[in-house]
């Protein structure tokens, strides 16, 4: 098929027919990227299929679209642009490589480290994703619980390893640095370096010692210092904490141990403790049975242990006080609310029965005017 002469036409020292031929790669690229990414997850998923335990073909599918899609790209780029010449300018020196196409070069190949770093990056959450579902069936609490921690620490210090890693092959390969003398220079300036970064290596040790220890785990409700809150990540730099109000706190992990650490979760009970006072005309013998009356329905409680203290404790003006303490055996703070709750409302309705009253609050003295 003869070419139409129009697209003979020479343009910064192509053919218009060199363009068409590199924007047609370039739009067949386009058009098959969605479905070699596909096709590309498929034959994964189908390779790896017997140890992906609970993982979906559309979840491989999610964390792969992108990345694949992105190298695909880059590669009908490449294919595209080696149809076209690159003219040398007047003054440039034979033998040398004309700068758009150095350029161009540097940047495909700058493009592939990056993108086959993010490739390897979503395999390692695939794979991660595939442990913690293995993890989830565990039924040991004390595995699943180390799972839950050590699981999100792996992934982030892999991912950061695997980033390092690519940014040495990066410099070497596009930039031509010496990575050999640039590795052992580090060593001169090593001090400096650790000094620099302080902070993230004590961070980094201390998250060590978090998981070498286990304080405490993804799931605990923790207080350490004036911080508190139910832990969801713990990363190698710093610990998520989800507080009462909601808001989502980050602390260096350097602060979770440096400090007293109070694991709330690994409490066996919950301790209640209020003073009551009954007013002056509530009789020794009304006191007395109301005490019996109420210990008996917190002793009587499932959740309530045996111990249960109720005691006479003083008289004041205000009244006649009776100390209440009490331990509910759970870690739910929704259930601890709902027995305080039903327990107050026994210690209302004893004090009903009996014909018992409780003291009415002294106001205040006003302040002076």
């Amino acid at each position: 098929m003869e070419v139409p002469a129009f697209l003979r036409r020479e343009v910064l020292g192509n053919e218009l027919v060199e363009y068409v031929i590199a924007a047609v790669i370039m739009l067949l690229g386009s058009v098959l990227n969605r479905v070699l990414s596909r096709l590309l997850s498929k034959a994964l998923f189908r390779l790896t299929k017997r140890y992906t335990a609970g993982v979906t073909e559309e979840e491989l599918h999610e964390l792969l679209i992108q990345p694949v899609g992105a190298l695909l790209f880059l590669i009908s780029f490449y294919l595209a642009f080696s149809v076209l010449r690159y003219p040398l300018p007047p003054l440039a020196v034979k033998g040398v490589e004309p700068w758009p196409k150095v350029l161009l070069l540097g940047l495909f190949h700058l493009g592939v480290i990056a993108t086959i770093v993010w490739v390897i990056t979503r395999l390692v959450d695939f794979a991660l994703l595939v442990v913690q579902r293995r993890a989830a069936l565990t039924t040991t609490p004390g595995a699943r619980r180390l799972d839950n921690q050590f699981l999100p620490f792996a992934k982030d210090l892999l991912k950061v390893f695997i980033v390092v890693i690519g940014l040495l092959v990066a410099l070497g390969q596009v930039f031509g640095v010496n990575v050999t003398a640039l590795i052992g220079g580090l060593g001169i300036g090593g001090l400096a370096v650790a000094f620099a970064a302080k902070e993230s290596l004590e961070n980094l040790l201390a998250s060590f010692t978090i998981f070498l220890d286990q304080p405490f785990g993804v799931g605990d409700l923790v207080t350490a210092g004036t911080v508190s809150g139910t832990v969801e990540k713990i990363g190698f730099r710093s610990t998520r904490l989800r507080t009462a109000e909601k808001s989502y706190l980050t602390v260096p992990n350097k602060s979770m141990i440096d400090k007293p650490l109070d694991n709330l979760s690994l409490r066996t009970a919950r301790r209640v403790g209020f003073t009551l006072i009954f007013d002056q005309k509530t009789t020794s013998e009304q006191l007395q049975a109301i005490i019996k009356e109420a210990v008996a329905a917190m002793q009587a409680h499932p959740l309530v242990t045996k111990d249960v203290q109720m005691k006479f404790n003083s008289i004041s003006p205000a009244g006649k006080e009776v100390t209440v303490q009490y331990f509910v055996e759970t870690t739910s703070y929704d259930e601890y609310l709902d027995v305080k709750e039903s327990l107050n409302y026994c210690l209302i309705e004893a004090t009903e029965h009996q014909g018992g009253s409780f003291a009415v609050a002294i106001p205040a003295a006003p302040g002076p005017a």
